[in-house]
């Protein structure tokens, strides 16, 4: 078996790791990255957990069920007619399945555009000597790579419940949630975090009746309690029934259900079943198997690879980014840690910003914020001004025949700088990219509130909360 030699080898080709890959390519580095995702076909599927079972396929069911919501409630107030409406589940799951298709062989273009070595298999550290890592790959080719640099970007796995562990076919995960291919009479969801409600309004909208179980008492705590609200409001009027408070008990599969037994915010012991059950309670570092070990790579407590500001590990020259350190887990968020480690490699100065990453959920409405919570900025004792423009008031939206929600800014009371933009409403996801230049410009609220938007547009409900900073809206 030969040894193939790189300047940088990047282990993991999701959102961060094949950013990382091309940026090292683009600054002159010779580099590999492995990546052991396959398609059912057992071909190469670069892209990581966003790609193949998150971010993208979940878009892509989330449009088609729109789709078929708004044909089934929508189409008729706008003068269209359809009759004989059915859904065909197998065809929408073809689509998503195109559509993650198309995004591999967009990263596995990239890769050969940018004369990056790609190896299909299972990366781990086997040796540190002279300055160099040996990297095995394990695969349907063996490999043995070696490199200066070594970039880290094994992603996260679903987090299990105690005793009700994933079975793909009644306890599902992400992937599963993803791949049902009947829409089950009754869905249970365990946790109302991104996944669970962007899952939830997905099969909900496709005839589920579906019951979120939610441990936490408050719903959605790291969203604005303003916005929180609203969007709860708005779910529970489309049909989702959403419990906070919940202490989960015994889940009990059986041949066609599940029954899941809990605790309610009442403290009155409840049981439900359901046919299939999601379980959604967060993700865990992806670190077995990688032979931290054998080189002495450090984990913290958690098991998420130790790094610096910088995303330095204990290790020369050995670097992690993405959901496998610490941070949000957001593929953007890999993306620019990515692009700033293969930057640092090279003796530039990379730069990733932690308070400007937008947040986006794209239920409908959709919800996206940055920077401060108004509950944060009590905490700390900050001063501050708010404004908010609801979406009824703004004429794009009522052409659209979406009105609900609200775009909400947290500016600072003496220099008027922005802290903290939210927005619950229609294309939330693209409003918020506004906000965020803003804010990493250190931009004021009259700023944005003095900045020409078109008309008609929902951008100008932004341009409207800025002016309510300063109490002065021209539409409300």
């Amino acid at each position: 078996m030969s040894t193939k030699q790189f300047d940088v080898v990047v282990i993991g080709a999701g959102p961060g790791g094949y950013i990382a890959a091309i940026r090292a390519a683009q600054l002159g580095f010779s580099v590999a990255c492995v990546d052991e995702w396959s398609n059912a076909k057992g071909g190469a599927a670069p892209g990581g957990t966003c790609t193949n079972v998150g971010c993208i396929p979940s878009k892509a069911l989330l449009q088609s069920s729109e789709h078929f919501e708004h044909a089934g409630h929508s189409f008729a107030e706008h003068g269209i007619d359809v009759a004989g409406l059915k859904l065909n589940l197998g065809q929408m799951l073809k689509r998503k399945d195109t559509v993650v298709k198309q995004n591999n062989d967009g990263i596995l273009y990239l890769f050969k555009k940018n004369k990056i070595a790609f190896f299909h298999g299972r990366a781990a550290f086997a040796a540190a000597a002279a300055g160099t890592y040996e990297i095995s790959v394990t695969g349907a080719a063996n490999e043995t790579l070696t490199a200066k640099h070594v970039v880290i970007a094994t992603g996260s796995n679903a987090r299990e419940l105690p005793g009700a562990p994933f079975d793909e076919k009644l306890i599902l995960s992400n992937t599963g949630a993803l791949a049902i291919d009947a829409v089950p009479a009754k869905l249970g969801v365990i946790g109302a975090g991104v996944i669970g409600l962007e899952m939830g309004s997905v099969w909900r909208r496709l005839g589920s009746d579906v019951t979120v179980l939610e441990g936490l008492p408050v719903f959605l705590g790291a969203v604005d309690e303003q916005i929180a609200k609203e969007a709860s409001k708005l779910f529970i009027k489309q049909g989702l029934k959403i419990n906070l408070g919940c202490k989960i008990g015994a889940i009990t599969p059986g041949k066609k259900d599940v029954t899941v037994e809990f605790v309610d915010a009442k403290g009155e012991a409840q049981k439900a079943v359901f046919d299939k059950l999601i379980i959604s309670i967060g993700r865990t570092p992806n670190t077995n198997g990688l032979g931290a070990d054998k080189v002495g790579l450090q984990l913290d407590e958690r098991g998420f690879i130790a790094v610096d500001g910088d995303c330095k590990t204990n290790l020369p020259n050995v670097w992690a980014v993405g959901d496998v350190v610490r941070g949000p887990m957001l593929a953007h968020k890999a993306e620019e840690e990515g692009v700033a480690v293969a930057e640092r490699i090279a003796g530039q100065h990379g730069h990733t910003n932690f308070n400007t990453i937008p947040w986006v959920i794209y239920t409908s409405p959709e919800i996206a914020w940055v920077g401060k919570t108004e509950q944060t900025l009590k905490a700390e004792g900050i001063a501050y001004k708010a404004g908010t423009f609801p979406f009824m008031a703004n004429g794009r939206a009522r052409a659209l025949g979406d009105t609900s929600g609200m775009v909400k800014f947290l500016a600072d009371a003496t220099t008027d700088e922005i802290l903290g933009v939210h927005i619950v409403g229609p294309m939330a996801s693209e409003l918020i990219s506004e906000a965020v230049v803003a804010m990493e410009f250190k931009a004021s609220a009259e700023d944005i509130a003095r900045i020409c938007h078109a008309h008609p547009s929902l951008s100008e409900a932004t341009k409207e909360a800025a002016l309510a900073v300063d109490k002065r809206t021209l539409n409300f």
